[in-house]
């Protein structure tokens, strides 16, 4: 009676969980205010101290359509990199591709979309087009023996469509798979989901991708991003994506408020007694390094507690 009833309190959770920061990246690019070179080596520097292993660090992408990103090249050429952390490079197309490795990227990254109308407003094609076009990046990056993470944007809600049906999530995310990502990222782009909704996605997708080739990217919109994260450990997830400060957001989704926050995240996982070898401390000074170069406050609730006591 009492190991069921225990049980039933104590969900299963991962020991440990490694946190992709994408702040630098995904955070960064929709940020108004212009961040330096050196300003952004400087936060990489700061959260590879802190502990964290896996940075994406730049975007090899058209500086005409992210102005924000048009620095990647000096600043991974800049970055004193330390061993056992990957430092990471989004590259939409081959020219993107041959950049990051001009740079020597540990890794890149490639996105599609689950969404249709999505996918068409956002880079002007079908998602299946969409792959296509990452056939000859797969090629050259097995060749130059170079990971590919693959994401996945709109995986519970779309701007334009509405609710995702579960099983097209799990198709994109099957034909990123046997592509030869290593990695799929799911992204909520628009922060629409509950934990109801990300785990009928959850289950489904993992019934075409191994869960332990699974990552969760959420936004913060309607302020779920930690209740979702929490329904997709309990699912078998240990890798989650998050933005230091809470930076960034879809600029195609209302009031968007932008990633999860880092410090939010290792709080919860902390208090979960979930393994990171992240220093909190360190992460939270990082934090403030960067919202004083943007001139705001974090977005992150744990660091303004922090910062206030």
């Amino acid at each position: 009676m009492t190991d069921t009833h225990s049980s039933m309190f104590a969900p299963s959770l991962p020991s440990s969980v490694k946190v992709v920061e994408v702040g630098p990246r995904d955070g960064l690019q929709n940020e108004k205010v212009q961040i330096s070179a050196e300003d952004k080596i400087a936060l990489i520097e700061m959260l590879a101290d802190a502990g964290v292993t896996y940075i994406e660090s730049g975007s090899f992408v058209s500086p005409k359509w992210v102005p924000q990103m048009a620095t990647s090249t000096d600043v991974f050429n800049g970055i004193k990199r330390k061993e056992n952390v990957t430092y990471a490079a989004l590259t939409p197309n081959m020219k993107g591709f041959e950049a990051a490795v001009a740079v020597h990227a540990d890794e890149v990254a490639i996105f599609g979309a689950a969404s249709e109308a999505f996918s068409q407003k956002n880079i002007n094609c079908s998602i299946d087009e969409s792959l296509q076009r990452f056939e000859p990046i797969m090629q050259a990056a097995k060749a130059a023996n170079i990971p590919v993470r693959g994401y996945v944007s709109c995986v519970v809600g779309c701007p334009y469509e509405g609710d995702i049906a579960p099983e097209q999530v799990a198709m994109v995310a099957e034909k990123l798979y046997k592509m030869g990502c290593y990695e799929i990222s799911l992204g909520d782009t628009i922060g629409v989901g509950t934990p109801a909704s990300v785990t009928r996605m959850l289950q489904e997708v993992s019934t075409k991708v191994p869960v332990e080739k699974l990552a969760v990217h959420f936004h913060d919109t309607y302020g779920q991003a930690l209740s979702n994260i929490y329904a997709a450990l309990q699912t078998g997830i240990k890798v989650v994506d998050s933005a230091i400060a809470g930076l960034g957001g879809c600029p195609y989704a209302k009031g968007a408020s932008g990633n999860v926050a880092t410090e939010d995240v290792l709080y919860m996982l902390n208090g979960l007694g979930i393994t990171t070898g992240i220093d909190f401390n360190k992460l939270l000074a990082a934090g403030w390094f960067i919202s004083d170069k943007l001139d705001k406050a974090p977005i992150s609730k744990v660091s303004l507690a922090y910062r206030t006591k």
